[in-house]
């Protein structure tokens, strides 16, 4: 049997500041005292009808994971399946035409791609991107005490299938694409601009997106040996979301995503049944989740506002109590109320 890769099993290279051994969101690379290389590499299977808006959403989905990291997209490469005997051509011409716009829009430079034959269309991008080695936002920097601040509202999973049912109205659908669509570049400029490090105002930030809000709040609870305490309450849904929980309409990454992580969660017993299925929505193009401290969390929100986006108070990070002896009600490493 082979072994499973992990970090442990390859070379140890010092200039590897950033690997997958704490699922972060992308790869960092030091190449001088104050430049790295950040590499992400992401691709899926359409979640909306349209090509163009297909093309925009997995552009969007591969630029967050640099905007997470802090970093500034350089470069991107297509990557590509299509099924031309099934399909016109001209819908890939669409979905590289979509793509081609984000990229643009986030200042980056399409350098290239790579296309393939398959029997379902397929899109994504490889990005690469350029952050300064003391000045990278990784998931494993959040304090006790810090604020959670989430950019984009939930629900894009249960929209997705909502509208491959054909249940779904055209409000929620555009509701959903603006969404998918909006690229994370002002709510990464706003943690550039106020600072990021251990000594800075944002310890920690990652972007949600196939895990869930939970699934990746959990990535950066392990990785900063923190819990983290989320209300609800205070959880922004895209347009009708509530009602398809309610109703079934949750994708199959739902339970998976509840099954990987439910022993690190707990769930409040008062908070009804419907509300694990927008916790662990599979997200797309989801918002950053940023870990800031909390005398810096009013300025974070201006910096928001100032360029365009939105920023929503979910949580806090508070101190680590995994003792199983431990009577307190953080005794998990996330606290849904």
């Amino acid at each position: 049997m082979l072994a499973p890769l992990t970090q442990s099993t390859l070379t140890r290279d010092p200039n590897l500041l950033v690997g997958f051994d704490l699922a972060d969101d992308a790869g960092v690379y030091r190449l001088s005292d104050d430049t790295a290389l950040v590499q992400t590499v992401d691709v899926f299977t359409p979640v909306v009808d349209d090509a163009y808006s297909f093309g925009q959403i997995a552009a969007a989905n591969a630029l967050s994971d640099i905007y997470a990291m802090g970093a500034r997209p350089l470069t991107a490469l297509n990557i590509a399946a299509f099924p031309r005997q099934t399909l016109p051509f001209e819908i890939l011409g669409e979905i590289l035409r979509g793509g081609l716009d984000k990229v643009r829009e986030a200042g980056a430079t399409l350098v290239g791609g790579h296309t393939v034959e398959n029997a379902e269309p397929l899109y994504g991008l490889a990005i690469t991107g350029l952050v300064h080695p003391a000045r990278i936002a990784t998931n494993a920097g959040a304090r006790p005490g810090d604020v959670l601040v989430l950019t984009k509202a939930l629900g894009t999973g249960l929209i997705s299938t909502a509208i491959k049912r054909e249940a779904c109205s055209p409000e929620v659908a555009d509701a959903a694409i603006v969404s998918m669509s909006t690229l994370n570049r002002a709510a990464a400029d706003a943690i550039i601009a106020l600072g990021i490090g251990a000594d800075q105002a944002v310890h920690a930030c990652t972007d949600i997106t196939g895990f869930g809000l939970l699934g990746h709040a959990l990535e950066m609870a392990r990785g900063s040996d923190v819990c983290i305490e989320i209300d609800s309450s205070q959880l922004p849904l895209l347009p009708h979301v509530q009602h398809l929980a309610q109703n079934g309409f949750a994708p199959g990454g739902t339970g998976r995503n509840a099954q990987n992580g439910n022993a690190e969660v707990q769930l409040q017993s008062t908070l009804e049944a419907y509300w694990t299925d927008i916790v662990w929505d599979p997200q797309t193009s989801g918002g950053l989740l940023i870990a800031i401290a909390p005398e810096h969390a009013d300025a974070l929100h201006r910096e928001l506002q100032a360029r365009g986006a939105q920023g929503w108070t979910i949580g806090h990070v508070r101190q680590s109590t995994l003792d199983t002896s431990a009577q307190s009600t953080l005794a998990a490493r996330i606290v849904v109320n």
